[in-house]
């Protein structure tokens, strides 16, 4: 029985340093493509990642709308045509870029990203916060250095505590990535938009 306990604990250690280490190798990768990225970023992504979509879509005309307009005035646009989010990459970042250069349609992005958003497996935010937790306790021991924080640490804690989780990109990171994308499913974007970018 004591071998049993001590294997179990044995694995259960191997778990938590290999999901310490994808968590740590997600920041730093994160950090070294957009280095203006803040605490804030990291979390987003790291949202997206678990929780999908910011928000159900009930109105697709509105969104419909909302990318034509989006579509029509962004001046810059976010570099590459798509990257997962956070560690485990379960949702896509597909940049309206990709519209703009033809290599997807709006009409294809629109309904990925609807499709996507309704998805009924949607966690709750109690698991989310659960998870951000564990992720915060890894990160705090990285000492990234990172600008603001302390302060953006309690900002995040405090949308939790009030039973939300989105919250948006930096102003750092707005200003230097000009963040315009759609969140997708990843088995969605994996059979559904992959494969238009010749992949």
């Amino acid at each position: 029985m004591k071998r049993i306990i001590h294997i179990i604990l044995l694995l259960s250690m191997c778990f938590m340093t290999a999901q310490g280490q994808e968590i740590e190798t997600f920041a730093t990768t994160l950090l070294d493509k957009y280095p203006s990225a803040r605490l804030l970023d990291i979390y987003k992504s790291s949202f997206q990642d678990y929780m999908g979509a910011e928000h159900l879509v009930s109105d697709k005309e509105s969104v419909r709308a909302y990318l034509e307009q989006e579509l029509a005035t962004a001046d810059e646009l976010w570099p590459g045509y798509f990257e997962p989010c956070g560690v485990e990459g379960r949702y896509v970042r597909v940049s309206l870029l990709a519209v703009l250069e033809g290599k997807i349609s709006a009409e294809k992005l629109l309904d990925a990203f609807v499709r996507s958003a309704n998805d009924p497996a949607r966690p709750s935010v109690e698991q989310w916060g659960k998870r951000w937790h564990e992720m915060i306790s890894i990160i705090d021991r990285m000492n990234l250095g990172l600008p603001h924080y302390d302060e953006d640490k309690q900002f995040i804690e405090q949308v939790l505590a009030m039973g939300k989780y989105a919250i948006s990109h930096s102003p750092e990171y707005r200003e230097a990535y000009s963040p315009h994308y759609r969140i997708v499913k990843r088995d969605i974007f994996e059979q559904e938009l992959l494969p238009l970018f010749g992949h």
